[in-house]
Formats: C-alpha cells, structure tokens, sequence
C-alpha cells in the first residue's frame, strides 16, 4: 500500500505522463506553437535560474569530502550509464528508428536526478545527506558535461553541434544558473519559503518540453514511424537497462564495501536519469520533430524508475526495520 501510495501521490509521473498524451491528443501547431516555444525558453531559463539559487555552495563542498563515495557515483553516472547508452544505441541502430535508437545514447550521457533521488533516499533510510549532494554536484557537473559528451559520440551519427547550439545551451542552461549563484544570498530565503510555487514551476517548464516535443514528433508522424514491434524492442532494451543500472549499483556498492546507508545513496543517485536537465538539452540541440524521437528512451526510463524506486525504497526501509 505504501508503495503504490507513493506512485499515485508523485505529481511528476501524471505531469510528463498527462503532457505526452495531451501532445497525442492535441498536438500544438501554428500559432499555438510559436507561443508555446518562447513560454518554454522561458520557462527552461527559470528551471536553471531556480537550480542556481537552491543549490548552496557550501553544501557541494561539505559533500565532496566523501571522495570514495561521491567519485563512485560520478563515475557511474558519466562513465557506466554512458558505456551502456553507448552500447545500447549501437545495437538498435538497425533495429529502431535512428533517432530513437541515438536517443539510448542521448539518455546515456545525461546527469542523475536531484529530487526523486533525494526523496527516495530518504524512505529507504539511506544517507540522504550525500545523496543530496551527489545529485546536485552531478547536475552542476551536467549542465556542462552532457552536451559536451553527446556532441563528441554523436558526431558520428551525423549530429552537428553548431556554435549557434552551444550558444544558446549557455544563454538557457548555463547563464540563469550562474546568476542564480551570483544573487543567492538575497533571492534563496524567498524562494525556500514558496517551495510549492518554484517546485511547480520547475516541473511545468518540463511537462511543456515534453509536450512541445511530442507534439511535434506526433505532427510529423511519430506513431507511424515506431511500429509495434520496435516499442517492444525499446520497451525491452530499458527493462534491461534499468535491470542494469540499479542491479549493477547496488552490487557495485556491495563490492567496493560501503556501507549500507552510502549503498542506497549510490544506487539512487546513480541510476536515475534527469528529464528535468534532458527535456530542455534536447529541445535546444534537435528540431522539434527529431526531439520528441530523441528523449523517448529518456521519457519512458524516468517514468519506469519512478514506478521502480518507489517499492525499491520501501523494501529497504524494510529491510532495515
């Protein structure tokens, strides 16, 4: 009961669930979708803005002191999950529509995420403390780091990353956080006492990514491009993934002898996948249309390790009652 409490109570998963069914429904065009574009850049813009200004300085640095434990997630997220997304991609290239399969690596390169993380930590007893700061520093990290890493793996797959793009991933992603950090000092006690309204505005700015994305792979014909037999293909590709990446953590955590408290943190931590920082990267890199085929690896994992965490957590927690 717990555990299904949990998935109908996480407003993200009817967010991104209800934005991918609306775009099916009702994609936007025309006007509409000239509207709906300048709403998410800035939208996307406030997402990383607010990013900058929660995310205090001291508690990166309070953090990183656990080297072994923070380097061990690092490495699995930008390392590990890139090696698999890498694999991945490779493999279905010939077996799923290029941009879904390039999404496989798209989905590799990206960060952890910071509140799912974080949250599910906590219900499994877990160290939340550097769970919370594995999250944060890796999404910092992120910004930077993703579409660095995808620019250089997918150049072979014909992506080109133009000065144009870079530019503006730093105008979106990387300026709003900055000046987020710049005038933390004054903007964060605000913005910590309306939790309700920036935690709102951080998952509609995403939900509209992925509507806008959506609607326009479903325009250009997405559902008659991916047949049945490819969604099973992809379907079982994630399972594996996800079979994979928190199977391999927890094992990974085991090995390497921490304690059961930092494994739960390295397996949160580590084997989630960010549509909060996904979304906006991929609608910046690819048209609309390429978009919504790329983050549908990416949609569909985050959504599959919510419903997977929530009773992973509850075991846990169980575990250690």
């Amino acid at each position: 009961m717990q555990t299904l409490r949990l998935i109908l109570t996480d407003k993200f998963i009817w967010l991104l669930s209800g934005a991918v069914l609306l775009a099916t429904l009702l994609p936007v065009q025309g006007l509409a979708k000239d509207i709906a574009g300048i709403l998410f850049n800035a939208g996307i813009f406030a997402v990383f803005l607010l990013h900058g200004i929660r995310l205090e300085r001291h508690e990166v640095k309070a953090g990183l002191g656990n080297i072994r434990l923070q380097g061990t997630i690092f490495v699995w997220v930008f390392g590990v999950m890139l090696g698999i997304g890498l694999l991945l991609s490779k493999a279905l290239d010939q077996i799923l529509p290029a941009d879904v399969a390039l999404g496989f690596l798209f989905l590799g390169v990206l960060p952890s995420t910071v509140q799912s993380a974080t949250s599910y930590c906590a219900i499994a007893k877990g160290n939340v403390a550097a769970s919370v700061v594995a999250s944060a520093f890796i999404n910092l990290v992120g910004v930077f780091l993703s579409p660095l890493l995808f620019a250089l793996l997918a150049s072979a797959a014909g992506v080109d990353i133009t000065t144009e793009t870079i530019v503006k991933l730093a105008a979106i992603l990387v300026l709003p956080f900055v000046l987020g950090q710049t005038f933390q000092k004054w903007l964060r006690p605000w913005i910590m006492q309306h939790k309700d309204l920036t935690g709102w505005i951080d998952r509609g700015a995403i939900a509209l990514a992925v509507y806008v994305s959506f609607s326009a792979a479903i325009i250009a014909g997405m559902w008659s491009r991916v047949s049945g037999t490819e969604f099973i293909w992809l379907a079982a590709a994630l399972l594996l993934w996800l079979g994979l990446a928190f199977g391999g953590a927890w094992l990974l955590g085991g090995w390497m002898g921490f304690a059961r408290a930092d494994r739960k943190s390295l397996l949160f931590s580590g084997a989630q996948k960010s549509v909060a920082i996904g979304a906006p990267i991929a609608a910046i890199i690819f048209v609309p249309e390429r978009a919504g085929l790329v983050i549908l690896p990416l949609i569909f994992y985050h959504l599959a390790q919510l419903f997977l965490s929530a009773p992973g957590a509850v075991r846990l927690a169980g575990d250690e009652d």
